[in-house]
């Protein structure tokens, strides 16, 4: 019964990872806003120290945005350790003017100091935001991300649906490029050469 209740819920996973990756390429692709995407905007988060964070604290550097949770088993830290490597890769003057944020969905276990921990295994200076249930919903739907939360197992442990995509934003927070989960670190490697 166990088995096919995770055979189940990969399958509705995957569905629903497939639905909103088309629904982030129509957001990306079909609705352009001066020559760019309608994607970022303004946010409000909280760092690991528990200070408060917008998307102005970031102008002047390109940011890698990724939307996830620390107890995500496979695609989160499999996405942030490749855009970690990207960043060596492209050595430390450029790696200079990115950085790597990590932007929690799920506030009710991902506390500041949860975040802190989990963004310092990847890049240094890597940042994890996380905030009130409503401040995330918000950033989130800046970034036209998709996330719901599973139902419980019986022991209370939960996995949190949700679109995977790295963004690269400008130095003004304005949408430069996107990676899916797919992509390598060498790929994001050269991308971030070639657009920075």
């Amino acid at each position: 019964m166990r088995r096919g209740l995770h055979l189940g819920l990969l399958v509705c996973g995957a569905v629903v990872a497939a639905l909103a990756g088309y629904w982030l390429w129509w957001a990306l692709e079909g609705r352009p806003q001066e020559g760019r995407p309608a994607v970022g905007g303004p946010f409000e988060l909280i760092d690991g120290d528990g200070r408060t964070v917008t998307e102005r604290n970031f102008r002047g550097r390109h940011m890698l945005v990724y939307f996830g949770y620390t107890f995500c088993p496979d695609v989160c830290p499999t996405t942030l350790f490749n855009a970690s490597q990207a960043l060596d890769g492209i050595g430390p003057a450029l790696a200079l003017k990115v950085q790597l944020v990590f932007v929690s969905i799920d506030p009710e276990r991902d506390t500041p100091g949860v975040v802190k921990d989990y963004a310092g295994h990847f890049h240094p200076g890597t940042v994890g935001l996380t905030g009130t249930p409503g401040q995330v919903a918000a950033a989130a739907r800046a970034f036209r991300i998709y996330y719901r939360k599973a139902d419980p197992d019986e022991d209370g442990g939960y996995l949190v649906d949700h679109s995977s995509i790295l963004f690269l934003m400008d130095g003004d927070g304005r949408y430069v490029t996107h990676f899916t989960h797919e992509a390598t670190a060498d790929d994001m490697a050269a991308a971030l050469k070639r657009l920075l």
